[in-house]
């Protein structure tokens, strides 16, 4: 009944003759949301375990290019009477921060709200486009791409002639923040490498006060108590698989959103990535956060998430038919980061769907690169969710690393004298609904 609000999930890629402009979204003329929308019972008695086995089995694999590329699976036969929506979309139609502006879209702020107003006119696909149409709209927009490039060099050059240097600046934070770690290889962790396919997720979650309690007591931003977290975990992880953090760095990836404010609620991806030194070499929780805090600041002051996008933007006007066969050639190894950690502001209220209350939500970020674990935050009804996941043919114990997650975070509320047992359980934020 929603469909209609989030057009682009009724559109697939289709591509221009020749590659020479980037494929476009045209509408599905096939659609239909039944291709897209699956029920599944779970076997008694239905645990959450289960509930991760088959999350990690419906993450595998590719999305069909012949449709929209999203599938929602419908899971029914949770303990206790609940369900679950396990979401699969493509990253090239939402990043984080799109993901969640489409759950406020797809579900609801009230248990009763009414439906949503039926479109203004039926939806009626037509054909898509012949190739003589694409080939033409794509020299078009060739065109306007090239005007728009020339007038953003334009406005570069004025800037300049003006001693506006903002721009350049960032451009030369990004390039000298990135260019040092590919000169010098980063150290390889046990699930640093090439992958099986198969995936294996653990999760587990913090009330927002306890981690806003860390920030007051000690320093920094929800985000940094989150990456000293890791970087305890990650620590002890890294002894248990045999290996150093005498004076080790762990590097991560760790995505930026860059949305101006009249650009909510767009689909796409509108992020940089910014790379953040772990120091596993350091035992003391206080001492972790306040130099992960001090690095990220650091960051942040430079503007280097915008030179780096800056930077992007500049290589994605290389020729298309250049970029298409760039892509066919085999992915370099990656020397440059261990991990990619993403945390994405959520809803901090309640959310429903057909009158049923949503408990828990947790994202679950892709796997690239040669990066065969990640770690995935994100915020809902005043709690933090992480999502630990591995390719399973690298590192099959993702249940260890969750273990070590919480014990790393119940140190650092500790130190910060954070008080955990004043935290509601689980079942009282009502777990028990449908």
């Amino acid at each position: 009944a929603k469909l209609h609000l989030i057009p682009r999930y009724m559109q697939k890629i289709t591509d221009v003759p020749f590659n020479i402009a980037r494929p476009t979204w045209e509408y599905d003329p096939d659609f239909d949301v039944s291709n897209h929308v699956f029920e599944l019972n779970m076997e008694p008695p239905g645990t959450d375990g289960q509930l991760l086995a088959l999350a990690s089995r419906l993450s595998e694999g590719r999305l069909d290019r012949e449709k929209p590329l999203w599938e929602i699976n419908v899971v029914h036969g949770l303990s206790g009477g609940r369900s679950a929506l396990i979401s699969k979309v493509h990253h090239c139609l939402v990043d984080g921060v799109g993901g969640v502006e489409m759950l406020m879209v797809v579900l609801d702020v009230s248990a009763d709200l009414a439906p949503p107003p039926p479109p203004a006119m039926p939806f009626e696909p037509g054909p898509l486009p012949s190739r003589t149409e694409r080939f033409i709209d794509a020299l078009f927009d060739n065109a306007a791409e090239r005007v728009d490039r020339w007038a953003e060099l334009q406005r570069g050059f004025l800037d300049l002639l003006e001693g506006n240097l903002s721009n350049a600046k960032a451009v030369q934070a990004g390039l000298r923040r990135a260019l040092p770690y590919f000169t010098v290889p980063v150290a390889k962790a046990c699930f640093n490498g090439k992958f099986s396919g198969q995936r294996q997720i653990a999760v587990t979650s913090y009330p927002f006060e306890q981690l806003r309690g860390v920030r007051k007591a000690l320093c920094g931003t929800v985000n940094d108590v989150v990456l000293a977290v890791l970087s305890l975990a990650m620590r002890e992880y890294l002894r248990q698989h045999g290996e150093s953090v005498e004076g080790r760095e762990f590097r991560v990836l760790t995505p930026v959103n860059l949305r101006r404010e009249d650009e909510s609620g767009t689909f796409g991806n509108r992020i940089s990535m910014l790379l953040v030194e772990l120091p596993v070499y350091l035992s003391d929780p206080e001492e972790m956060l306040r130099t992960i805090a001090a690095r990220t600041q650091k960051l942040k002051d430079e503007h280097a998430a915008d030179g780096i996008e800056m930077i992007a933007r500049g290589l994605m006007g290389l020729p298309t038919p250049l970029m298409s066969a760039l892509t066919v050639l085999p992915s370099p190894p990656n020397n440059v980061a261990n991990m990619v950690c993403t945390n994405v502001p959520g809803p901090m209220i309640p959310l429903y769907t057909v009158g049923h209350r949503l408990l828990e939500h947790y994202a679950l970020a892709p796997l690239g690169w040669e990066m065969g674990a990640g770690v995935a935050v994100t915020s809902y009804n005043q709690r933090i969710y992480v999502t630990l996941q591995s390719d399973s043919g690298l590192v099959d114990d993702m249940e260890v690393l969750r273990e070590l997650f919480d014990g790393a975070y119940r140190e650092l509320c500790r130190v910060a004298g954070v008080d955990m047992a004043a935290a509601p359980a689980m079942a009282e934020l009502g777990r028990t609904a449908a």
